[in-house]
């Protein structure tokens, strides 16, 4: 593998609020029946981000994820101790997988470590807990999973500005309408939000276009992640460091960034 350096309307779930005789969109939503109307109000938003024609299209096309909004209220597993979440997590599976990854590609993981300052076991953590080293990359559309959740009122200000960049990814060709991905939009191998994905994307194999559903450039976006959050090259990861607390940028769970902390550190053993 090659790698080169490198007003604000009142929200009531769904519907449009008539103040003064001012049709107002809502903000933002519970269930699918104000979906279409605050589409609308959120074309123009997008547009002034900077989408185009494509990205606009997609949007006016998505349907609203009930399958997303499922999920996103079924989370359990981050709830867990901390031996039951790796577990069930397989983090044993990970660790003797990620070994035997590292040591039959040494020189790119080195590579990354040299430009990024992130070591291969981190990294190797992350590909195995967010996919299974590319197993499983999602079943959903990426857009209509982000564009509802950019709509759904639990979390929208977190997540419009990842709806805009899947947007403005589909009007520079980096995915389509149709790519796949995880329940919350993520893409790749490493499960990257669209947002972060168009700010920190790295075409690390240098044939000229950033992929996520490439392993190295999704590994090299990681770092690139990861080292502008800031972590700190040669420093240790473990918890009550300084690079412990950059894993928290990745994922806000506690016991998720003490598990990739303990597998990075076995992996790299």
């Amino acid at each position: 593998m090659r790698l080169p350096a490198a007003l604000k309307a009142t929200a009531l779930s769904g519907v449009v609020l008539v103040l003064g005789g001012t049709a107002l969109a809502v903000e933002c939503g519970n269930t699918a029946s104000g979906f279409e109307q605050w589409k609308s109000g959120f074309a123009s938003d997008a547009e002034r981000a900077g989408v185009g024609p494509a990205g606009l299209l997609a949007l006016a096309k998505t349907r609203y994820a009930g399958a997303t909004i499922a999920a996103d209220r079924n989370q359990k597993s981050f709830r867990y101790s901390l031996e039951k979440f790796m577990q069930i997590r397989g983090a044993s599976t990970i660790i003797a997988q990620g070994r035997n990854k590292k040591s039959r590609n040494p020189a790119f993981y080195q590579s990354l470590e040299r430009i990024y300052g992130v070591p291969a076991g981190i990294l190797i953590a992350i590909h195995g807990m967010e996919t299974a080293f590319g197993s499983f990359m999602g079943d959903s559309n990426v857009v209509p999973a982000i564009v509802t959740l950019a709509y759904d009122c639990r979390r929208s200000d977190f997540f419009r500005p990842h709806a805009i960049g899947a947007l403005r990814m589909v009007d520079t060709g980096s995915i389509t309408p149709a790519t796949k991905g995880a329940k919350h939009g993520e893409l790749g191998h490493t499960q990257f939000l669209p947002g972060n994905a168009l700010e920190y994307g790295v075409d690390g194999n240098g044939d000229g276009r950033i992929d996520f559903y490439n392993q190295v450039d999704a590994l090299a976006s990681t770092a690139n992640y990861l080292r502008a959050k800031g972590w700190k090259p040669g420093q240790p990861y473990h918890k009550g460091t300084h690079n412990y607390a950059v894993l928290k940028e990745w994922n806000a769970a506690s016991v998720y960034q003490e598990t990739l902390s303990i597998m990075g550190a076995q992996i790299d053993r």
